[in-house]
């Protein structure tokens, strides 16, 4: 499968193996609560689909790369303790706690949260000593004498043998002791996902033409040449910092992420054509709907440029987009805490700076909020520190006066943002219109919606702010493949064996 249905695989076994009955005892026993086994290729999303699944559900997650360990480290060290049998003392070794179980308990302290998922990573690298520690702890949940606490969930990882030399083919035993998910790489997946996490446009539009470069591991004379969906995505966020300082993205700069010199070639001249493109198509112009007739003949260009044009079409909208549902976000958490506020006497409004301070730090102190819930924290914390002055101090204007102040700067910021709703809804209608009047209602456009309709937040913005263009194209295409469809229907019967 690939890694989205990975995922969603997690998210299931997660809430079937947390699901309690009426006593409040786990349906599934957890000695009967098979420790999830991923295997698949190195770099191709394990541990952060494994993040995502423990953010998305509200529960820990306590990661591990368990070939970091030794036989002690793992199941704790020795000591010596007395013992009485028969009425006689003996002298008996018992173990210090593991360190991987003592994390699991402190990480429950920290959060305050009772259930988790435990991720082993290279479960089937372990070194020799350690593999029966291992077997231990696939078969009973324990390290020494110390089992993982009831309402932490056990997944581990893997890499077939091509992909690494010293994999350990586990057996029989083993195997039937797991829940084993084989994971295959997947651009259509990693695509849904780049969305959201914001991967640069040059990427995507690269990807669509070279599908074949997203996952590439070879073994050569040359030693190990390999592209990965961990090294395209970073190197996406170093591309994004790079052209924020005004830094030329080199070939020297994609090689140290693509570690393959043809593909990281091919990548850099595509990045410089892309942005060649962005000028030559005057992006912004074309959004702002400034661009002149004379800019719109592009017709006869090859298929990789106009998919390029899509793509830098798509990221630029992606930005307002994301812009939007983060402000969105933002607000509505302002709007929460500032309206229970408004209804006290006189409230201190300053304090909510450091109300929402304390929140994001204990939220990255827990470690089970996602990048998106801290990075909306954050919004929020910096739009309270521009908070006029008035809404701080009583002075002349009485608490009635603060409240006024307060109430006039929200308003102020939902308007501001409402604006900027509407003006990237006017930008994705022209961007509509542009396409179709170039293209008509060819690929092009059936590939633009596609993007659209395959993002997180492009979609959402279109289910929230509504956009007649989106919503016109989208029923004209589907009634063409539609018609499409009934014409070769109807073909089929035509040319079918006539009755006698």
């Amino acid at each position: 499968m690939n890694i989205k249905e990975a995922k969603q695989e997690i998210i299931d076994t997660v809430e079937a193996y947390l699901t309690k009955d009426e006593t409040g005892a786990y349906e599934i026993p957890p000695e009967r609560q098979r420790p999830i086994l991923l295997m698949g290729p190195p770099g191709i999303g394990k541990t952060a689909i494994l993040e995502q699944a423990a953010a998305e559900c509200g529960i820990n997650l306590v990661s591990y790369t368990i070939t970091h360990h030794t036989r002690q480290s793992a199941i704790g060290l020795p000591f010596i303790s007395k013992r009485e049998y028969g009425g006689d003392e003996y002298s008996v070794t018992e173990y210090t706690m593991s360190e991987i179980i003592a994390s699991v308990y402190e990480q429950i302290e920290r959060s305050g949260v009772r259930e988790g998922i435990l991720f082993l990573d290279e479960i089937n690298c372990v070194s020799e000593t350690l593999a029966p520690t291992m077997l231990q702890f696939l078969q009973y949940k324990m390290f020494g004498s110390h089992r993982v606490p009831d309402g932490f969930i056990i997944v581990t990882a893997g890499n077939p043998p091509e992909y690494n030399k010293s994999v350990r083919d586990l057996d029989i035993v083993t195997l039937d002791r797991v829940k084993r998910i084989d994971i295959e790489a997947d651009f259509d997946a990693f695509r849904e996902y780049a969305g959201r996490a914001g991967i640069h446009g040059s990427i995507l539009s690269y990807l669509e033409i070279r599908r074949e470069h997203f996952y590439d591991v070879k073994a050569g004379l040359e030693g190990k040449r390999f592209v990965t969906a961990r090294g395209w995505e970073d190197l996406s966020r170093m591309i994004r910092v790079y052209e924020k300082l005004g830094k030329p993205v080199t070939e020297k700069l994609v090689v140290q992420y693509l570690q393959s010199p043809e593909i990281a070639a091919d990548y850099a001249a595509y990045y410089d054509l892309y942005n060649r493109y962005r000028t030559v198509y005057r992006i912004d112009e074309i959004l702002d709907g400034t661009v002149g007739e004379e800019e719109r003949d592009f017709r006869q260009a090859a298929f990789d440029e106009k998919l390029s044009l899509i793509g830098l079409l798509s990221d630029r909208l992606n930005r307002d987009f994301r812009k939007y549902c983060e402000d969105e976000d933002a607000q509505r958490l302002l709007f929460g805490r500032l309206k229970a506020m408004l209804k006290e006497p006189d409230p201190d409004f300053s304090s909510l700076r450091s109300e929402l301070q304390r929140e994001h730090d204990d939220a990255v102190r827990a470690g089970i909020a996602s990048p998106e819930e801290l990075r909306v924290l954050r919004l929020a914390l910096t739009a309270v520190k521009g908070m006029p002055a008035d809404a701080a101090d009583s002075g002349d204007r009485g608490a009635e006066g603060k409240k006024a102040a307060v109430r006039e700067w929200f308003s102020a910021r939902e308007k501001a943002r409402k604006e900027e709703a509407e003006a990237a809804g006017a930008r994705l209608t022209r961007a509509f219109v542009y396409l179709a009047e170039t293209f008509g209602e060819g690929q092009e456009l059936v590939l633009f919606l596609t993007q659209l309709s395959a993002g997180y937040y492009s979609l959402r913005y279109v289910s929230e702010c509504g956009n007649e263009a989106y919503y016109r194209y989208n029923r004209m295409l589907l009634l063409k493949e539609r018609r499409e469809s009934l014409k070769a229907e109807v073909m089929d019967l035509l040319e079918g064996p006539v009755a006698n």
